[in-house]
């Protein structure tokens, strides 16, 4: 029991720490990739910047996606799933969280869903596209959502979602949470119940990060028209790896 609450003090003292994963670049860092982008800095209204790739369309683009990525890292491992998306007719512009690659600021849950607000502006002005796809993996799904509820895209796809934050806590820990609580909610289910675009969420059989039991509170806020794809044995990072997955993402963005 004592070893039990010592760990429950420690997370609840590092949780920022475990919660933003980020990994730092050096400015002058340069971006290796298996296709061209281009890259760019966005101003947020504490006059933060924020890194952003823009990976475009080899034929004429079908749309943007704006694609917010999961909780650790940087850009230098996301940008390589934008293949994914570009492979089927779609620009993609990816952006490092405060604090995370070339971004400056320290990342925390409001600040986070501003600058998302602000990204979409920014791409509004500066990429041309008449549809808007908003991508949330993992961390990322939340800021996803809070987006689509007043950007109004054509479509919100989430990746191994939480129905919110403490939904992703080791269960045997959860009922420490009623003492240590988590200081953010990332709450998945309070969002999407005001999201009207069409939604589509994937999400795995095997993820030992995101429960697949915490995606499913989310199925009872989608209408007849949005889909709950899961895949069997897929886990928390391996979802491209399964044809389905690919399979999903060509048939939804048609």
């Amino acid at each position: 029991m004592g070893i039990y609450i010592i760990i429950s003090i420690g997370f609840y003292m590092c949780q920022n720490s475990l919660i933003f994963q980020r990994r730092s670049l050096a400015p002058e860092y340069v971006f290796k990739f298996d296709q061209s982008f281009e890259e760019y800095f966005i101003t947020t209204e504490d006059h933060q910047r924020l890194n952003a790739l823009l990976f475009r369309s080899s034929s004429p683009s079908k749309g943007l996606i704006l694609y917010f990525h999961g909780n650790a890292n940087n850009l230098q491992r996301w940008g390589n799933y934008a293949i994914d998306f570009t492979s089927l007719g779609y620009d993609v512009l990816m952006t490092d969280y405060r604090g995370y690659g070339k971004s400056s600021g320290t990342p925390n849950e409001l600040d986070l869903y501003k600058d998302a607000a602000i990204i979409k502006e920014w791409a509004d002005k500066n990429i041309p596209h008449n549809k808007l796809i908003i991508y949330g993996r993992s961390l990322g799904t939340a800021i996803a959502s809070n987006l689509a509820v007043t950007a109004h895209p054509n479509l919100l796809i989430l990746e191994t979602p939480f129905d919110e934050l403490k939904g992703a806590i080791y269960f045997p820990l959860k009922p420490m949470l009623y003492i240590f609580p988590l200081h953010y909610k990332f709450s998945n289910k309070t969002f999407l119940s005001k999201v009207s675009c069409k939604k589509i969420i994937i999400h795995g059989t095997n993820d030992w990060v995101v429960p697949l039991s915490s995606a499913l509170e989310l199925k009872p806020l989608l209408s007849d028209n949005d889909q709950f794809i899961i895949i069997e044995d897929g886990g928390h990072k391996n979802l491209r790896d399964f044809k389905k997955y690919h399979e999903t993402l060509k048939r939804v963005l048609e």
